[in-house]
């Protein structure tokens, strides 16, 4: 009689409510910045995580054209990288209460940035995307998407952030 070869499935992890308030309070809130360029969750699973961000005057790097600014985008990406590695780390750990999860985020930070500015951004709101490449026991590394509204690939980024 042969051997049953299949490879047992996994159930895909869905993150509590608790869970999901908590880390949109520290990206949207607690981290001023992100406020500041007004950074929007659209979604977050652990495979991506998804934001937007509206076009307003004090975001303009070019005047003349009404482009956002680089600076904006660079930010915008790098702060996708880190939530996207927020989502991974909560995934791994998800036989923890929601609330002791939200405390494994304290020494995260960036340690490389690469963004390519592909594309000018010109419209009235984007759309960023990110997801985590390969979270280690001490090192994430990214890859991040910055669109216009008509789903144009406006500029990339990798990144890599510590986790420990």
């Amino acid at each position: 009689m042969p051997k049953n070869t299949a490879t047992p499935t996994t159930a895909p992890v869905v993150f509590e409510s608790e869970f999901i308030a908590g880390l949109t309070h520290i990206w949207q809130e607690a981290i001023v910045f992100n406020t500041v360029l007004g950074l929007k969750i659209s979604s977050i699973t652990p495979e991506r995580v998804v934001a937007h961000i509206a076009m307003r005057p004090e975001l303009v790097g070019h005047y003349s054209f009404n482009r956002i600014h680089g600076g904006v985008i660079s930010a915008g990406l790098d702060a996708m990288g880190g939530l996207a590695v927020m989502a991974a780390i909560g995934a791994r750990h998800m036989d923890e209460p929601p609330a002791q999860r939200l405390h494994r985020f304290v020494k995260l930070g960036t340690i490389d940035l690469r963004i390519d500015y592909l594309r000018p951004g010109i419209g009235e709101s984007f759309e960023l995307r990110a997801e985590v490449m390969r979270l280690g026991s001490r090192v994430a590394s990214t890859r991040m998407e910055f669109l216009g509204a008509d789903g144009k690939l406006l500029s990339t980024g990798a990144g890599a952030y510590i986790v420990s």
